[in-house]
């Protein structure tokens, strides 16, 4: 008999916790709330994070919630009372253009994992893809272009020989050490903007947006204004924002 009677109690306990773990979870989760935040750019192939905000609006806290995204998910250990966290996803989109990122839901299996309980995100993140930065660098293109940007004004250290530039920049005693380096110069720029032309910037359309999307930032990161040739369409740094040129190339 006695054992019996702790067989009885462990399954009171047991239809207790299971019984009372639906309004437990229900508590738990049913008083947050989630929406997306800007995120900032995405790039073709390029890992970057889609940001959620998860407001708890219930004068308890909320435990043990894992935000579950497309292919991803996170762990949130714990939300305080009436208190807000930004949590991440990971995003690696695989072509440019718009997108859409949803389906989202907030899982909760508090206590103990005896029930599963989760919680929609009605929420939709909509966000333009850009082309992956990718080409040759800004200061490869002025080497090339240096007749029309300006000529050799202030040295400006060494950097290593990559095949592009000029044999008279070879600095002779680094190739005496074994080491092939070659002299860099800031130049002075007679003309006041930068000229990308489309058509110029590369072998077949990807390859182009690529490297014109690599130009435009190393520009918005030197402030340097610049245009960009289009095949219908020449924009301009000083009129158009550095999002809407990217924003023209991603829907090209």
């Amino acid at each position: 008999m006695h054992d019996f009677n702790l067989v009885y109690i462990t399954l009171f306990f047991v239809f207790s916790l299971a019984f009372s773990a639906g309004p437990l979870g229900i508590l738990n989760l049913g008083q947050l709330q989630a929406q997306f935040k800007p995120s900032g750019r995405f790039f073709v192939h390029t890992t970057s994070s889609i940001l959620v905000n998860i407001k708890n609006v219930s004068s308890i806290s909320s435990w043990s919630i894992i935000l579950y995204g497309d292919t991803e998910s996170t762990a949130i250990p714990s939300i305080k009372p009436e208190s807000s966290i930004i949590c991440s996803l990971a995003y690696t989109p695989s072509k440019r253009g718009k997108f859409s990122y949803g389906q989202c839901y907030l899982e909760s299996k508090y206590p103990l994992s005896t029930a599963r309980l989760t919680l929609s995100i009605d929420d939709t993140y909509n966000g333009i893809v850009y082309p992956k930065p990718k080409g040759k660098n800004l200061e490869a293109f002025l080497e090339e272009e240096e007749t029309y940007y300006g000529e050799e004004k202030e040295f400006n250290g060494l950097r290593a020989y990559d095949g592009s530039q000029r044999l008279s920049h070879i600095h002779w005693a680094s190739v005496a050490k074994g080491e092939m380096s070659v002299k860099t110069f800031i130049k002075e720029t007679h003309t006041p903007n930068l000229v990308f032309d489309f058509t110029k910037a590369g072998t077949g359309d990807e390859a182009r947006l690529s490297q014109l999307c690599l130009w435009v930032l190393e520009c918005e990161k030197k402030k340097l204004p610049f245009s960009l040739k289009l095949p219908k369409v020449t924009l301009h740094s000083n009129k158009e924002s550095i999002d809407e040129i990217l924003t023209v190339l991603a829907l090209y």
